[in-house]
């Protein structure tokens, strides 16, 4: 595996690859199971291999956890190893960005759910993404169902901007007892953690009523709402997959979303149904 650092060394690289397919992982590092799951399958699925580690500033708001995020960099480089990633890139805010720089705009859709509390978030996850998709040219590019939001809007941009990639959407890897696993979950104590769990049992439930023929959104939602009675919930929405609020389940075209607040922790997870 190479590591590179710089805009010039990640251009040489990619104009040196003639053939073959790339696949491309883009992360901001604290790498787990579930960018494992993604590096695996780029891995089984293309000729080049290539991740990104970066923490992406303007994709934080004021107050957000930019500073305390998990840095693990010497942890991530065994793992790709590991995973016999080809290429690492791991460039510095000042590569990345200039003082002024082209903005993208998300849509409107960027606005409600993640984008309600995190104005501008989805318009600093865009830009980055384009940036990276820019450098690194891939044929496919892996992103988990998890972030299905982050999801939705990469995959109108793609559209949108005619690009030609193809991004390929991963299943949430869960922890044993269910957690989706996350960064951030290395913040709850363990009272916490425990109580997490109520959110991956609310979304079993409301697939097991789904499964009996219940498509009444209402129903699921206060099926859910019981069994996460205790905690703090910012949000549970069921919308189809252009993130359009709908009061009927319509089946693989439905994705229930769920986040949750742990002290200054938000964990999100969904279920595609």
């Amino acid at each position: 595996m190479k590591i590179l650092k710089t805009i010039e060394e990640l251009k040489e690289v990619r104009n040196n690859i003639t053939e073959g397919t790339i696949g491309f992982v883009p992360t901001m590092g604290a790498l787990h199971d579930g960018h494992i799951s993604l590096i695996k399958q780029a891995r089984n699925e293309n000729d080049t291999v290539i991740v990104s580690i970066f923490l992406n500033p303007t994709q934080f708001l004021p107050g957000e956890d930019l500073d305390n995020y998990p840095k693990k960099d010497e942890a991530d480089k065994k793992i790709c190893e590991m995973c016999k990633v080809d290429y690492l890139f791991m460039p510095d805010t000042s590569t990345m960005y200039e003082k002024e720089e082209v903005l993208i705009k998300a849509p409107n859709k960027s606005y409600i759910l993640e984008g309600a509390s995190r104005p501008g978030h989805f318009d600093g996850v865009l830009q980055v993404v384009l940036k990276l998709f820019n450098l690194t040219r891939p044929t496919n590019a892996y992103f988990g169902k998890k972030d299905a939001q982050q999801l939705t809007l990469i995959q109108q941009m793609v559209r949108n901007l005619f690009l030609n990639i193809n991004i390929i959407p991963c299943d949430i890897v869960r922890e044993k007892d269910g957690l989706a696993l996350s960064s951030r979950n290395v913040y709850l104590n363990n009272e916490q953690r425990q109580e997490a769990l109520k959110i991956s049992k609310s979304l079993t439930k409301a697939g097991q009523l789904i499964g009996k023929k219940e498509f009444d959104v209402k129903t699921i939602k206060a099926t859910m709402k019981e069994v996460m009675n205790s905690l703090d919930i910012e949000y549970i929405e069921v919308v189809n997959k252009d993130f359009e609020p709908i009061d009927t389940i319509e089946l693989k075209n439905t994705i229930i979303l769920v986040v949750a607040r742990f002290g200054n922790t938000r964990l999100l997870d969904n279920l595609w149904v």
